[in-house]
């Protein structure tokens, strides 16, 4: 690997990319950094469904303890349940393993400092930088003062019992079908919901350790949509492999993104007065339409690149409340310090429950206008901005939509992918442009 973490964490395949020694190393070092001004610093860990999260988990505790410390195991649980639990256990770390929407051969490892928020690049380069120094040189504590391991699934009750404490109404009368993607998910949001009082269809809650984000979940979400006008539910949600994301279906089986769920919390929010700076945090990837809403409601949108450390970043330096990406990874900062797909479905939820209004009647204070994006993959994404043929493939579908609509062209932050989005008033006249451009690339790039 040119440099060790992307854009979330350090990513690849499982065994070959990101192995068991790297996995050690990564322990060790995290323990020696964020550990410095404790005799045994805390580590806790949590991963996803994977068949390779069980050799990683058990690398990275070696690891750990090499160094001194003490790994709490969480065993599976949402990613945004390690955030919420490492600061309040005022743990000086904690760590998931997941490469999250990814097939299974893929993982990861991310860490959150003891705050409950990703680190920033500066630490990543510091403990970049440990790792990969040919010399292992950080201490190596021996007799008592070596490291150990604690198991703590139990710990998931105590994010159970904070996530169902942020809405003020139960669920009770409501049908929801609920898509795991047989993730992280699996245990904990059928919990959650049924405590509410939900009538709970759980799909996909079955892991098996290779079946994760299987044409299930967010990014498959077909199946969620049959099955929610097969049983005459109110709605659906859909999570992500680690749940740190949320989608969901109205009843009549329609997807409502990421970008109509911020509308809706966000008009809630505004209306009550909630909002701060009646703005809400979104990417350049979300929809005209979110920003015609919000603007019609007399609030404001604040764009950053993709990317929910860039939309994190911008809340934390003015002080906002609600961000997030239209593939429904959402920030709630009054409640967490990270994109929480159980979270999210429950504002959603609740939303619909207090106003006593159908999911598709909320969904229509946005109009989503077309907008289509292809993934192009690519064997290198380095240079694709300086060639000259992309250049002009992109300049030429901007000058056929004019004022009408936009081009987006972005590499993947996770995968060898290029992404060709357009927007604009006719989807015909889309695919068409997307698809000239997207055959620019493979012929230049692939």
């Amino acid at each position: 690997m040119a440099r060790l973490f992307g854009t979330d964490g350090v990513r690849g395949v499982a065994n070959t990319q990101l192995t068991p020694e790297l996995a050690f190393r990564l322990g060790r070092a995290a323990t020696f950094l964020f550990g410095e001004e404790h005799e045994r610093p805390t580590v806790l860990i949590g991963r996803d469904t994977r068949i390779s999260g069980h050799m990683l988990e058990a690398a990275l505790a070696a690891g750990i303890c090499s160094a001194g410390g003490e790994a709490v195991l969480l065993g599976v649980v949402p990613t945004p349940a390690v955030a919420y639990l490492t600061r309040k256990l005022n743990a000086q770390a904690g760590v998931v393993i997941s490469a999250s929407h990814n097939p299974y051969p893929d993982n990861g490892i991310k860490f959150f400092a003891g705050t409950g928020y990703k680190l920033p690049d500066a630490v990543e380069d510091r403990l970049e930088e440990l790792v990969l120094t040919h010399e292992d040189n950080l201490p190596r504590p021996t007799g008592d003062k070596v490291g150990m391991i604690t198991y703590r699934h139990d710990l998931i009750q105590a994010y159970v019992d904070y996530v169902a404490s942020t809405v003020d109404t139960d669920f009770c009368g409501l049908k929801i079908v609920l898509d795991c993607a047989n993730g992280a998910a699996y245990e904990t949001a059928p919990m959650v919901l049924r405590r509410l009082g939900a009538d709970v269809i759980v799909l996909n809650a079955t892991p098996n350790g290779i079946n994760i984000n299987d044409h299930c979940g967010s990014t498959h979400i077909g199946g969620l949509q049959q099955a929610v006008t097969a049983h005459g539910a109110q709605l659906g949600i859909a999570h992500d492999g680690d749940a740190d994301r949320c989608l969901a279906v109205d009843e009549n089986g329609e997807v409502v993104d990421g970008d109509q769920i911020m509308v809706i919390c966000a008009l809630d929010l505004l209306r009550r007065g909630k909002l701060a700076d009646n703005t809400l945090v979104a990417t350049v990837m979300s929809n005209l339409g979110l920003h015609q809403a919000i603007k019609q409601a007399g609030g404001k949108v604040l764009v950053t690149p993709v990317g929910d450390r860039y939309v994190l970043e911008a809340m934390r330096e003015k002080g906002l409340v609600l961000g997030g990406e239209q593939s429904g990874h959402i920030i709630f900062s009054d409640y967490n310090t990270t994109g929480d797909g159980i979270l999210t479905a429950l504002q959603l939820i609740a939303n619909v429950q207090k106003t006593g209004k159908k999911l598709s009647e909320l969904a229509k204070v946005m109009t989503r206008f077309p907008q289509l994006l292809v993934n192009v993959r690519v064997k290198s994404k380095e240079g694709w901005q300086q060639n000259e043929r992309i250049a002009a493939a992109i300049r030429e579908g901007e000058a056929a939509l004019g004022e009408t609509g936009r081009i987006l062209v972005r590499p993947s932050g996770t995968e060898p992918l290029i992404r060709v989005m357009a927007e604009g008033p006719v989807a015909a006249e889309l695919e068409r442009i997307v698809s000239a451009i997207a055959d620019v690339i493979r012929r230049e790039l692939s």
